[in-house]
């Protein structure tokens, strides 16, 4: 027993001396995160990255952020109501909406600020927020920010939805989903939580991180596909750093619902504009892909295709509905040797652990591209069967 009977703040060497501690039990569960710079010319086969529609390297989406540099600068200069919306801007904002059926839109500087941004705007306190069970990290931070009353559902559980919008006593009410969901990469049903939606008054609001770009028809998004964009009680939530190859965030929604964002998204308000480079690389991305409409598809074959070499290989996937399937290693441990084996093979793959995912989930998230060779469609078949192969691999 300690003989120094100072307050526990006195006794320790410094306020944040408990950070060792609390790094020590993360190592030991195997939770020890660290950030490793990749090279630019990497060899590796690249299953990690956001990149699904390969335009990261595209020619013509390189040299619009080159010639937006050339010509707005470096940076926004402001917040988007002062001086950091440029006609750049404007263009971009009106190509995305138009692209997923919507009247309006508003581009945020990152997708989680965007989600942020609407979620916060559209429900304070004496509000429901109901939030599926495996939303994003950005869309929970958002629901306790808002102070709203947080009701969380089970996975893509529609009823248990339409009972919580019946027996709540608030009379405003967001319902919030992701369209495709980042780690299982599964669809959302969304036209049956529309009608629970509908039913009882509440506003939809998808998260299109995932969706936009890869799902539906030329990639115009899960929400399009399902029948309601341009729905008035339907909001759109989008990332720029996924198959737009750039970097921030978008809400597409009614001319309405815009107009009220410019005045209440503080995550807008009050943070330095999209810089130019991003919102002309986004800009250009998007019209390569209205080009070239097929691209959402190559990116949601190849995608299957990897999910069905793990089956065939006995390994435990999720089937992906967009450009991401799961590849189950159970302890944390496990995925990140899994992780380490593919690495040193050659192959980079993406590894979730908690709290990103529940306990005893940990995975591979494996994330397809629309440019992956034939060749590379063969050593990640011979990586993945060597993997399989060996006997602890779960």
């Amino acid at each position: 027993m300690s003989t120094d009977d100072r307050p526990p703040h006195e006794r320790q060497h410094h306020p944040l001396s408990w950070l060792t501690q609390r790094a020590d039990q993360r190592r030991a569960a195997g939770l020890r995160r660290t950030l490793v710079p990749r090279a630019a010319d990497s060899p590796l086969i690249d299953l990690a990255g956001n990149d699904y529609l390969g335009l990261t390297r595209h020619p013509e989406v390189v040299e619009a952020a080159v010639q937006a540099v050339r010509r707005w600068g470096t940076g926004s200069t402001g917040s988007r109501l002062v001086t950091g919306t440029t006609e750049l801007h404007a263009e971009l904002e009106a190509e995305l909406a138009a692209h997923a059926g919507m009247e309006a839109g508003l581009v945020f500087s990152s997708g989680y600020l965007a989600n942020l941004g609407v979620i916060t705007a559209l429900a304070g306190r004496g509000d429901l927020i109901v939030s599926d069970s495996l939303n994003h990290a950005s869309l929970i931070d958002a629901a306790r920010l808002s102070r709203a009353r947080i009701a969380i559902t089970a996975h893509s559980d529609v009823d248990a939805v339409a009972a919580a919008l019946a027996d709540r006593a608030e009379e405003r009410a967001l319902v919030v989903v992701e369209s495709l969901f980042s780690v299982d990469g599964d669809t959302a049903p969304l036209r049956e939580l529309h009608e629970a939606c509908r039913a009882h008054g509440a506003v939809l609001v998808v998260d299109e991180a995932h969706g936009f770009g890869v799902a539906g028809p030329e990639g115009r998004g899960a929400v399009f596909d399902a029948g309601l964009a341009g729905e008035p009680d339907v909001v759109v939530a989008a990332t720029l750093s996924k198959a737009l190859a750039s970097q921030g965030g978008a809400v597409l929604g009614s001319a309405e619902l815009i107009a009220h964002l410019v005045d209440a998204a503080r995550s807008m308000i009050f943070d330095t504009g999209l810089a130019p480079a991003a919102a002309g690389a986004a800009l250009a991305a998007l019209r390569v892909i209205r080009r070239d409409p097929g691209l959402p598809e190559t990116v949601r074959k190849r995608s299957w295709e990897i999910y069905e070499l793990a089956l065939e290989l006995g390994l435990q996937a999720t089937a992906p509905s967009g450009a991401v399937t799961s590849i189950i290693m159970g302890a944390p441990e496990a995925a990140v040797a899994a992780r380490d084996f593919c690495l040193a093979r050659g192959l980079h793959v993406g590894c979730f652990r908690p709290p990103s995912v529940p306990d005893g989930k940990s995975r591979l998230r494996v994330t397809a591209r629309a440019d992956l060779s034939d060749f590379e469609a063969e050593q990640i078949r011979s990586v993945l069967s060597d993997l399989a192969a060996i006997p602890t691999q779960v």
